[in-house]
């Protein structure tokens, strides 16, 4: 705090030396400053150390996070004979076991080239593009419904080699449109590039001309492609590359994909097909991947060491020296210490530790050392995980598994206990759908009953019914599912339908389960396509209780009811019957344990930063008591200037009346003796 002296020369009056003086005294009067400044120092270290707890603490949590869930365990490495041919992943549901496989083909997607133009900015036409996906026998073109009917439009403005390009791209259609110039005076060229590869996604390319003539060789209709068109009136662009699919054999079972990147070929394994070994199979093996697994143990042993480390030394207390730490005798310390040293020394419930089992650390290799750190013997381990890596998955991991192979069981949270739970089914999911009242009519004409307005969980868009006499319903509805599951509103909204028929009754079925799912349909199309009075009924939510409490559903999914002792435990229920169907059992491992231990630590409320609030809020104590403080000192330096001040003049002022009497008194005349 500052003491400048009130008077510019105090001292003026006797030479009394009153800023030293002062100041002498208010460094006596100051000394609690001395002392908060040093009680702030101690907090503020104590902080410092809650810091590297938290950090140790989160540290200790990434190695828990890797051994919490299951996959750790269960996951298989790939392992190729020839990586030009082909790579693969592993993934869940994976089997360790040997393959042969051989590639004959790799999967293409089709490309289409236009005529040359001399420029970019040449004017092509204007009208609609319709490209149709599918796939052709000969010149018989099959659509593809799964995939849809995709519309451009392309206005005056959009009329140019280029703008026509952009206006495909634009639309996000599952087509790339590029220009190519080929070198020559007339040499740009419009590409047309399926998106996806395979022979059911050929291109069909279709033009409403905005001369009138859709197939001739001027306007918009120069970018027409039908096979079974004859050129130049139809098939107007050249295909450069032909869609067709991946075909291979594993194990001499031939397959075909449309894509060389397949997933479910062999169950959990992911392949990416390279080349051709036509004649040369080459092996893929797929084994347990314990190293990984058993890397994850020794990092959460270094953790859990490192974290004791932190602990032991921001707590310890230097007989010899008799020094404390920054935090000796911490009850935080304590708490974190003994909760997670209690947790990792107790058996785990729900496991008997019998019959091959494990509910220890030390059945699996890990303990205790005397002074507290844990120690891994590795060849345990790895025996463990030989003999049975399931149940060394369960000493660590959080594990939900359903006796029925129909029902997939996950669990997540903290609320949920481990134990075995009777599932009873009440109510299966349903599918939204609609169903025709009358057999479909098979007469498409347009501008008359060839629009459908389609409602589809919630997503409603108009679509165009393709003009023309259908063989026979199986026909008519393979083109209404191209033109709902194509239209831009659907995909977007991750919409779809499938459309059969039974006894020429068209069925419009959403795909997803559940009260979402929803199908409605009105329009100059309904009638002829669902006859007068079609039904439409809601889907439903599946239904049923979890360990005899009432779940909550939603499509497929049954879940724990929020805030239930089965909070946290989903159960997929893909198929199968109502009533009863088995059990499903919850174990939680010593890592998934500490995992939720150690949240409930950090979070927020938690007991670390409880700590931490407690000291900030002494530091802010201490700055209230510095700034009342210094206010007072303020007041006793201005009370001890202004007295001393005025001894100074009083000393003065006796001074001078002390020299005027001597004066005076020099100038009486002397008494002389006689």
């Amino acid at each position: 705090m500052s003491t400048t002296p009130t008077l510019s020369s105090p001292g003026i009056g006797s030479g009394l030396d009153v800023s030293g003086i002062v100041s002498k005294l208010m460094a006596v009067e100051s000394q609690p400053l001395t002392d908060l400044a040093t009680q702030e120092a101690s907090v503020q270290a104590r902080i410092s150390a809650y810091g590297s707890i938290k950090s140790a603490l989160a540290s200790f949590q990434s190695a828990l996070k890797a051994l919490s869930g299951p996959q750790l365990f269960g996951a298989l490495s790939a392992s190729v004979g020839d990586s030009d041919v082909l790579s693969a992943t592993a993934t869940r549901g994976a089997i360790a076991g040997s393959y042969a496989i051989e590639v004959q083909q790799l999967a293409q997607a089709q490309k289409i080239v236009s005529k040359g133009w001399a420029q970019t900015s040449d004017v092509v036409g204007s009208g609609t593009l319709i490209f149709e996906f599918g796939s052709f026998a000969s010149t018989t073109f099959a659509p593809n419904t799964d995939a849809g009917a995709r519309t451009v439009t392309i206005g005056a403005g959009q009329n140019t080699l280029a703008g026509i390009r952009d206006a495909v791209n634009a639309a996000s259609i599952g087509v790339t449109a590029t220009i190519v110039n080929d070198g020559s005076a007339s040499g740009d060229r419009l590409v047309f590039t399926a998106s996806s590869s395979g022979a059911a996604n050929s291109l069909r390319v279709t033009a409403a001309d905005a001369d009138g003539n859709n197939v001739d060789v001027a306007g918009l209709s120069q970018l027409a492609y039908d096979p079974a068109a004859t050129a130049g009136s139809g098939r107007n662009m050249t295909q450069k590359v032909a869609a067709q699919d991946a075909l291979l054999s594993i194990d001499g079972i031939d397959i075909t994909k449309s894509t060389n990147t397949i997933s479910d070929a062999i169950e959990g394994v992911k392949l990416d097909l390279h080349a051709a070994n036509i004649g040369s199979p080459t092996a893929l093996t797929l084994t347990a991947d314990t190293a990984r697994a058993a890397s994850a143990v020794q990092d959460l042993v270094k953790a859990y060491n490192d974290l004791g480390a932190t602990l032991t030394n921001l707590s310890k207390y230097d007989a010899p020296n008799k020094r404390a730490s920054v935090l000796t005798g911490d009850s935080t310390v304590r708490i974190i210490d003994s909760r997670v040293r209690g947790l990792l020394g107790n058996a785990l419930s729900g496991i008997n530790g019998v019959n091959g089992s494990f509910n220890t650390l030390s059945q699996i290799g890990i303990s205790f050392h005397s002074d507290g750190t844990l120690a891994l013997d590795t060849s345990k381990l790895s025996a463990a995980m030989t003999s049975n890596l399931n149940g060394v998955s369960s000493v660590f991991a959080a594990i939900a598994k359903a006796d029925d192979a129909l029902i997939g069981a996950t669990a997540s949270g903290d609320k949920l206990k481990p134990g075995s739970y009777a599932v009873n089914i009440s109510q299966l999911a349903t599918q939204g759908k609609i169903v025709g009242s009358a057999a479909a009519g098979l007469t498409i004409t347009a501008g008359v009953n060839d629009q459908l307005v389609v409602s589809v969980d919630g997503t409603t868009t108009t679509i165009s019914v393709p003009a023309g006499t259908y063989a026979d319903a199986s026909a008519l509805a393979s083109a209404v599912k191209s033109a709902i599951n194509g239209a831009s509103a659907m995909t977007q909204a991750g919409a779809s339908v499938a459309v059969t028929q039974a006894a020429g009754l068209l069925t419009i079925t959403s795909a997803r389960y559940g009260a979402i799912s929803s199908v409605a349909a009105i329009g100059s199309a309904a009638s002829t396509v669902l006859g007068g009075s079609a039904t439409a009924t809601q889907g439903m939510d599946i239904a049923g209780t979890i360990g005899g409490v009432a779940a909550t559903g939603s499509g497929q999914t049954l879940s724990g009811a929020t805030g239930s002792a089965l909070d946290g435990l989903s159960l997929q229920v893909t198929a199968g019957a109502t009533g009863a169907r088995g059990n499903v059992s919850y174990t939680k491992g010593f890592a998934a344990q500490l995992d939720s231990l150690v949240t409930q630590m950090l979070d927020a409320d938690g007991i670390v930063s409880a700590g931490t609030d407690g000291m900030n809020k002494q530091i802010k104590d201490i700055d209230h008591r510095r700034d009342e403080l210094q206010r007072r000192l303020t007041l006793v330096e201005a009370n001890y200037r202004a007295q001393f001040t005025a001894l100074d003049t009083l000393l003065g002022s006796m001074s001078a009346t002390s020299t005027y009497l001597q004066q005076q008194l020099a100038n009486l005349p002397k008494i002389r003796s006689s």
